[in-house]
């Protein structure tokens, strides 16, 4: 069946993401979540091609291409049976970091961010008593002379272990000696090789999914005044187009696992016969996976178009954040009718769809919650009352 495809012209790409992960079998990520491994081998492969470096500009060694050509990256991936949840950061936190680090900053880092030689993973945003209220997160950096002194605590801050840098967000000025909670608050480019021992423990937190999750602890952690990007005090807003383009991909990994899990069931409904007819055949079947691939169809729309809004300059919060919602539901609902199409033996690790199921229904809460997706379009685009956060 011919379709219109929004992301042709990446085709290549896909193509080669595929070759890659065709490497990294269902097998291979079952061995590590027994193991609860990180996907070294698969990381290394994505880097070795340049996937992983394709927003760094080719004056820095990258690609030089758009965020919509690292969401077709990330939705092959999980199309093809892998899991990105290793190494998405370094794509989502390339928007900090191209507009608004320094130049110094960009020479510095991004060529060996490209080549592979530094990892910039970690995205250190939440904390055990603020969640996705980052206002009120309590982490401070205080400026010393030429160096920042950083005391507090982050959670959910995935991949820390495996990372040598890590884009952090602390207030730099007290709350209370701010006009607007969202001054005061600035973003930190911090080389975590330099701190781990030195004021900063990181302790993993073993969860549902093998996803390298941790937290974080600074005590007195010095970093160095270069450190900082863009003005001090102006963080936040930097952190919300960074968050903007991490919605985005994170939707486009939604994308990617809705259409493994429907060919997945869609081949199992064909294939497996029951009182000598296809399974596939019976209505309860095959609606639940047709309504699944037409829900599909409008969340994909959705997330290419907030990510050409975001190549195009934008900061397109609401289409991000419905982008996000959108892909995480059809994601989930493909996973429910995989599972049910393939009845007990979808419990089964052999046949891989558990380890999907679990690994998708992550994105019901993370990087942003449904609830607060919905709060959030209430608020901004119907004006209505705010249902959060009230005094």
């Amino acid at each position: 069946m011919d379709q219109f495809d929004p992301t042709a012209a990446y085709a290549d790409i896909r193509e080669g993401v595929a070759n890659v992960c065709a490497d990294f079998p269902g097998s291979y990520w079952q061995e590590l979540d027994r193991e609860r491994a990180y996907p070294k081998a698969f990381v290394d492969a994505l880097i070795r091609e340049g996937y992983l470096a394709a927003m760094i500009p080719e004056e820095y060694g990258g690609s030089g291409l758009p965020l919509t050509a690292a969401a077709v990256i990330l939705e092959e991936i999980h199309k093809s049976g892998c899991n990105a949840g290793a190494c998405h950061a370094q794509m989502y936190t390339m928007g900090t970091v191209l507009r608004h680090g320094s130049d110094e900053q960009k020479r510095q880092y991004l060529p060996g961010i490209a080549d592979g030689s530094l990892r910039l993973q970690a995205f250190g945003v939440t904390e055990p008593t603020s969640g996705t209220n980052t206002l009120a997160l309590k982490t401070t950096a205080r400026r010393e002379g030429d160096t920042y002194v950083v005391n507090g605590q982050k959670i959910w801050i995935s991949r820390a272990e495996h990372s040598d840098l890590m884009v952090l967000l602390a207030r730099t000025t007290p709350a209370d000696q701010v006009a607007k909670r969202t001054d005061g608050l600035s973003v930190f480019l911090i080389d975590l090789r330099e701190l781990r021992g030195n004021g900063v423990e990181i302790r993993p937190i073993r969860t549902m999914i093998n996803h390298a999750t941790t937290e974080i602890f600074f005590d007195n952690a010095v970093i160095p005044a270069s450190s900082l990007i863009g003005e001090e005090g102006k963080g936040f807003r930097y952190i919300l187009s960074g968050m903007n383009s991490e919605r985005i991909l994170i939707a486009s990994e939604c994308i990617g696992d809705a259409k493994w899990f429907l060919k997945k069931g869609s081949d199992y409904a064909r294939e497996r016969e029951v009182f000598g007819t296809p399974i596939g055949a019976n209505q309860g079947v095959q609606f639940p996976l047709a309504k699944a691939y037409a829900h599909l169809m409008a969340a994909e729309a959705i997330v290419y178009r907030a990510a050409a809004m975001y190549d195009a300059g934008h900061n397109p919060g609401v289409e991000a954040n419905t982008a996000k919602m959108l892909a995480a539901d059809a994601s989930w609902e493909a996973a429910e009718a995989c599972l049910q199409t393939h009845g007990g033996f979808g419990f089964a690790e052999e046949y891989d769809v558990e380890r999907k199921f679990r690994e998708t229904r992550l994105y019901q809460i993370a990087p942003i919650s449904t609830n607060l997706v919905l709060c959030y379009i209430a608020e901004q685009v119907l004006g209505l009352p705010k249902s959060y956060g009230k005094k």
